[in-house]
């Protein structure tokens, strides 16, 4: 019988002994759990930096150009603590999104040893990433950035300068659901802002001069609009795809049915898991 070059193609995966194991260098025995993980990518250290950068920037905004010289003392306060909580909570789950390993696989495992202790079914079918010399679990993608097998990769994102994965998914949901809550908070104030100055004195609903005012006012409600938008839409991405056990990647590559009533129970429970903080 005349092997096809799928037939051929599905051998080489079900075999061990076609994987090459000798050709790839057998991990480092001491564990890296310990280190920190940081992806040394230029565009997404620029893209990570202009996050905290704007963040600032509308807490600046908010606080000295709106709250400070507000007449409200109630409603600065509130506001202010509101405004800043928030803040807060979205720069510390940007940084345990930018520094938690994404859910890595081991480079170079795919030595004959490991193979071997895999037992390896007849007719069980398994992959190696010519590029990280391992054997990818199943839902594992190489990302080119990080040069990396990311476990249930969703995508790489440069704005938190890292993959988005098994590990590090509910920091990213986190990130943006705190990102658009601050977001919309910026365009309520500076909404109500708009009316009190319009009201009152522009040279007394402010401590800067009323062009500069404006200008700052103009782009906070720019950045907040466009950041409410990106963020929700990611948001509500992300948040469909934890409940329906699905990635970006796998909805790109796959056409999957509707999942069973049981499969989505679970999916919601480990949906709602995603928000304890």
């Amino acid at each position: 019988m005349m092997i096809t070059p799928v037939h051929r193609f599905r051998d080489i995966e079900r075999k061990p002994e076609y994987l090459q194991p000798d050709k790839c260098v057998p991990p480092p025995s001491h564990s890296s759990s310990g280190t920190m993980w940081f992806i040394r990518d230029g565009c997404g250290i620029a893209c990570a930096v202009i996050t905290w950068f704007l963040v600032f920037y509308a807490d600046f905004v908010v606080i000295l150009v709106m709250l400070l010289p507000s007449r409200d003392y109630i409603y600065s306060v509130i506001n202010g603590i509101v405004f800043n909580t928030l803040a807060f909570l979205a720069l510390a789950s940007h940084l345990r999104a930018m520094l938690t390993d994404p859910g890595a696989v081991p480079k170079g495992n795919a030595t004959k040893e490991f193979i071997e202790s895999l037992q390896l079914k007849p007719g069980q079918v398994v992959y190696k990433c010519p590029k990280c010399c391992s054997i990818k679990p199943d839902r594992a993608h190489h990302c080119s950035v990080c040069k990396r097998c990311i476990r249930k990769m969703d995508h790489h994102c440069p704005w938190v300068n890292n993959c988005v994965g098994e590990n590090n998914q509910k920091y990213f949901v986190l990130f943006t659901m705190y990102i658009a809550l601050i977001s919309l908070h910026a365009l309520i104030m500076v909404g109500f802002h708009f009316l009190y100055c319009l009201e009152e004195d522009w040279t007394k609903c402010s401590s800067f001069s009323p062009p500069t005012t404006v200008i700052l006012l103009i782009l906070l409600c720019f950045e907040a609009l466009l950041f409410l938008i990106f963020t929700s839409v990611m948001f509500g991405t992300q948040v469909h795809s934890i409940c329906t056990d699905e990635t970006q990647n796998k909805a790109a590559r796959e056409m999957w049915g509707s999942p069973s009533l049981d499969a989505f129970k679970q999916n919601l429970a480990v949906c709602h898991g995603y928000f304890l903080y």
